[in-house]
């Protein structure tokens, strides 16, 4: 039978250097910088520079890894296809694929949480953390609104919103190099280390770098455009690695900005930290409005990307078989994953509302921190499935890593994920909850069975 016309259409290669650049920035850049930066040094003190340099350095060697596997298989699937290619176990690529899934979730929760405190900053209202959860769990359904509605996210509207992110970052280190020239900073702070009395400094190190991390995902997503892009083996190292750079620089310069002029308690305790250092910097100008429009420019952006990606993969493995059938329908008139859409935005929802504690800020932590923990785990297998790769020729150049590169690479994401680094437990509580719900669910569509079981294909799922 001959395959339709649509399946053997290929994708249009529309992106080169400079816009597949301004989409890997616009994608890590967003909801871990304009919120974490607080938390963050809350555990480290003052040098909350150095654990957003180490996340890079860790997220660097796992980048090089997924170089080597996007240029040698240039397809949209990801690490769901390496760890199918790699090791070609079902339930292995599905648990990959479901993790993936949820930690979309998780940072669109987090930044649902960012959003609604940018929101009540900008209003001048001091809202409690219920008020917070409550414009949160709005935001998220003004999110599935948006999704079912089938909005296609174009070129032209990443490098707005990636502009948007740049410009509040951008205004964040020129108003604080001009408070320092203007002998407003405190730079003793930035070299002390003040962790909490529980921990040693190397604890308080991994533990905020376990943390910092969730700033520098995003950078994964961008394999997905490989049937998008020109040239990927020639493009994408040269503009990965150049993109990841570029943001590690911002994000140590933020960083730096921010504890010069704020005392480590204040953006601790803050759910909106960059406000207050455009605020502190720049007194007389109304920041306090304009820097959290800003922000929620940049964690709406984050928000509707991941709940997109999340509804298209849980749609995706329906279809294929290993989720139940129901999760599959498509909307007659919009040709939305309707039912995938509600099932995810009711997921996100239940994260806002189960992992809110006692402040909004330590909110944010959690579900930025189980992001991380989710994805993490994903680039261990990243990691370990390129050296088993290394068996399988292709016949066109692509990019190779150092073998040990991958090796050190793996081992620091699988120390980041265990309890050694100090995580919180509750990111160790949503994580196992989503992956019990997700072997639920796979249980449930085998004991049906399940058609595809047998046959999952990564490369289908998008």
């Amino acid at each position: 039978m001959t395959a339709p016309a649509q399946e053997s259409t290929p994708l249009k290669r529309v992106m080169g250097p400079k816009l597949l650049l301004l989409f890997i920035i616009g994608d890590i850049l967003g909801t871990g910088i304009y919120a974490l930066t607080g938390q963050v040094a809350k555990e480290v003190g003052g040098a909350a520079w150095a654990p957003f340099l180490a996340a890079f350095i860790v997220a660097m060697m796992t980048a090089l890894s997924y170089l080597e596997l996007v240029t040698k298989y240039p397809r949209a699937a990801g690490a769901a296809l390496y760890v199918h290619k790699a090791f070609n176990v079902h339930f292995f690529t599905f648990i990959v694929c479901f993790t993936v899934m949820c930690s979309g979730l998780t940072s669109a929760s987090t930044a649902s949480q960012a959003f609604a405190a940018n929101l009540f900053a900008a209003l001048g209202v001091d809202a409690g953390p219920g008020w917070v959860m409550l414009g949160a769990v709005g935001f998220m359904a003004l999110v599935m609104l948006v999704n079912l509605r089938g909005v296609s996210e174009s070129v032209k509207a990443n490098v707005v919103l990636t502009l948007v992110e740049l410009s509040g970052l951008v205004m964040v280190i020129v108003l604080g190099f001009y408070a320092v020239g203007q002998g407003q900073a405190d730079f003793s702070r930035v070299v002390a280390f003040d962790t909490p009395e529980d921990k040693s400094v190397f604890l308080a190190i991994t533990s905020a770098t376990a943390l910092a991390f969730f700033a520098m995902v995003g950078f994964e997503d961008s394999v997905n455009m490989a049937e998008e892009t020109h040239q990927p083996h020639r493009i994408f190292p040269k503009v990965l690695l150049g993109g990841l750079g570029l943001t590690a620089v911002i994000y140590v310069l933020v960083s730096i900005c921010a504890v010069a002029l704020i005392p480590v308690g204040e953006l601790a305790s803050s759910a909106t930290p960059l406000v207050l250092v455009v605020e502190r910097a720049a007194p007389g100008l109304p920041m306090e409005t304009i820097m959290p429009i800003i922000s929620m420019f940049a964690v709406a952006n984050s928000a509707l990307i991941n709940m997109m990606m999340a509804s298209r993969l849980l749609y995706g493995m329906s279809r294929q078989g290993v989720l139940p059938g129901f999760l599959a329908r498509v909307h007659a008139r919009t040709q939305t994953p309707w039912v995938a859409i509600l099932f995810t935005t009711a997921l996100a929802v239940g994260l806002i509302v189960l992992v809110t504690a006692g402040t909004d800020s330590e909110a944010i932590r959690a579900l930025g921190g189980t992001t991380a923990l989710l994805l993490l785990g994903v680039f261990t297998c990243v990691n370990v499935a390129v050296l088993v790769l290394r068996r399988d020729r292709v016949a066109h150049p692509h990019f190779r890593t150092n073998g040990i590169v991958a090796a050190l690479g793996a081992v620091t994401c699988l120390f980041l994920v265990t309890p050694l680094t100090g995580r919180d437990p509750i990111q160790y509580e949503v994580a196992g909850w989503l992956l019990a719900l997700g072997v639920v669910m796979w249980g449930v569509t085998l004991l049906a069975g399940g058609r595809g079981m047998a046959r999952m294909d990564p490369e289908e799922l998008e």
